[in-house]
């Protein structure tokens, strides 16, 4: 499970969506007098989050580890939505915005392992089927 390339790159994706919490954008989302956008962002990295937990086990189901991570990503597209969305209506990307720009960006990174993953683990299905077509 651990040696595979796909673990190595959900756990990144897992911890790059974590790190978003700690950065300004999320603080600016949360400071929004009606919330939604504060718990979107949130409720969207945290779900990508628990499915690239979730997709990690099931490293022997490759067909259904594709497919949750897929969800996954389609959880973290909304929540870089949300990340991009707090950014341009504090008045886009300026020199004194990095640090908000930064925490989009690790969302978008964590989007980008994520499909790497996916990826590799097509690429792992690939080596299956060529081997049993093989034998």
């Amino acid at each position: 499970m651990i040696q595979r390339s796909q673990t190595i790159f959900l756990a990144l994706s897992i911890i790059s969506s974590f790190l978003v919490y700690f950065t300004p954008v999320y603080d600016k989302a949360m400071q929004d007098p009606q919330m939604w956008i504060g718990y979107g962002l949130a409720s969207g990295l945290a779900l990508a989050m628990i499915l690239s937990i979730f997709s990690i086990f099931k490293y022997s189901d490759r067909k259904s580890q594709i497919k949750w991570v897929k969800i996954a990503m389609l959880f973290q597209l909304a929540g870089i939505g949300f990340a991009v969305g707090v950014l341009f209506s504090l008045g886009g990307i300026g020199t004194y915005l990095w640090d908000e720009a930064i925490g989009a960006g690790l969302a978008v990174l964590g989007l980008l392992f994520q499909g790497l993953a996916n990826r590799s683990i097509k690429k792992d299905l690939e080596l299956v089927r060529s081997i049993d077509r093989i034998r």
